[in-house]
């Protein structure tokens, strides 16, 4: 298995460049003033040219109006929106409708009760992503480096289609998925100097541990 690793919240020439160099299936813009991972759809746009066509470009949003979608489609002309929210599934659904993309509907985990929110969006997104409920006192609803229970996505049917986001990093991605099998993986913070500077050092640790997980998976 291969999992897509989505490299989340770049706001830097230098950073995108490595993280699809490095072998990432998406790339993640954050729209979200309160996130210090946040950019204008203009620039947005210009650095998800340098890379489009080799990755997925994944606009990311947070309870955004249909007037914040529609700018931040014109500029960044993403492949997919990624609600990160209270969207309910009836909003995803008109977000479908209306834009004619694929959507990623994000759900914030910490026990296997929450994994029941996802029952009705189920046929409605295209994707989902499951993210470590934020800590108390937090604004953000991603990005935070804390991460789930991992072992509760064994209640989880095998045909759902996911990334697994929340406190990755270089020193635990390749247990997160022995564990969980994940389809795909999302990460930010885990591979930051600091909030919202992406490390290129850790950023290659990161994909060197990847790497090594493959090599061992395809020797068992």
């Amino acid at each position: 298995m291969t999992p897509d690793i989505k490299i989340c919240g770049l706001t830097t020439p230098e950073a995108i460049d490595l993280a699809v160099a490095r072998g990432a299936t998406h790339v993640g813009f954050i729209f979200f003033e309160k996130s210090p991972r946040h950019i204008d759809p203009l620039t947005a746009g210009s650095l998800a040219d340098r890379v489009r066509g080799q990755a997925k470009i994944v606009a990311v949003t947070v309870d955004a109006d249909n007037e914040q979608l529609e700018e931040i489609i014109a500029f960044l002309k993403p492949d997919i929106l990624q609600l990160h929210g209270r969207e309910t599934a009836q909003r995803v659904l008109d977000v479908k409708a209306m834009f004619g993309l694929p959507v990623m509907k994000a759900f914030s985990i910490r026990t296997a009760e929450d994994l029941r929110q996802i029952e009705s969006y189920d046929g409605l997104a295209d994707r989902m992503l499951f993210d470590a409920k934020a800590p108390a006192g937090s604004d953000l609803p991603g990005g935070n480096g804390v991460a789930f229970d991992w072992t509760i996505m064994a209640a989880l049917d095998d045909g759902v289609e996911y990334m697994l986001s929340g406190g990755l990093t270089k020193d635990n991605v390749a247990q997160a998925l022995s564990m969980t099998r994940a389809p795909g993986i999302d990460i930010s913070s885990g591979v930051e100097s600091t909030p919202g500077v992406k490390d290129s050092a850790k950023m290659n640790a990161f994909f060197d541990a990847v790497d090594e997980w493959r090599r061992s998976r395809a020797q068992e």
